[in-house]
């Protein structure tokens, strides 16, 4: 098979790899890392800060994960070391990397590895925009569900990690809007609660 036709197949996988976080917490119809990956795009492409390289921003967005086509998303759950994590992505990043050009294969591969090892500014934005697409992911899970404040733990795992002034502006608004629905969602549970209550005081019993 063409070397590059197969990479394309290998990374089409993404397509079919879901977000193992929201697997565990049960959430119906998870998004795939392909979806998330092409959010945290997205977030790059449209970062204004003139100080960074915004097309390094988005390529590191687009292969940050890509190893997961291979080696499936490793999440804290699994109990697998960092290091050991970090093995496996490197592995099946020589071996992806390996079905391209040498130009294309140290591009990517550079790019992956300034990613993991945070060795610039651009992966260092990457890498929160990385938590912001997660925590709006789980505030739209939410709003789905209807079930204000259930994945309240991906929020509280990256408290202090946000830094650039334009990623700290959307997580206020973020947390602004989740904070309104959650009011929302607390009357709302007390409304459905109160009218158990009088269902339950006005219906006859059947009990002799």
């Amino acid at each position: 098979m063409d070397s590059m036709l197969q990479f394309m197949k290998l990374i089409g996988q993404l397509k079919r790899v879901p977000r193992t976080g929201w697997v565990y917490r049960n959430v119906k119809q998870p998004e795939s890392v392909s979806d998330h990956m092409y959010r945290m795009s997205m977030m790059a492409l449209t970062i204004e800060d003139r100080s960074l390289n915004k097309d390094k921003c988005v390529k590191l967005a687009l292969v940050h994960d890509m190893a997961e086509c291979i080696v499936g998303d490793i999440a804290p759950a699994d109990n697998i070391s960092k290091a050991e994590k970090h093995r496996r992505e490197k592995e099946a990043m020589e071996h992806l990397t390996g079905l391209l050009n040498e130009g294309l294969r140290k591009e990517i591969y550079d790019l992956w590895n300034e990613y993991e090892t945070q060795a610039s500014p651009e992966a260092k934005l990457v890498k929160e925009l990385d938590q912001l697409e997660m925590i709006l992911q789980a505030h739209e899970y939410e709003q789905l569900e209807g079930t204000p404040g259930r994945l309240e733990e991906f929020f509280t795992s990256t408290q202090g990690r946000f830094h650039h002034p334009e990623v700290l502006r959307l997580v206020e608004s973020l947390n602004e809007e989740r904070a309104k629905g959650m009011g929302k969602g607390r009357v709302a549970v007390a409304a459905q609660a109160d009218n158990s209550q009088d269902t339950q005081a006005n219906t006859p019993s059947t009990s002799s």
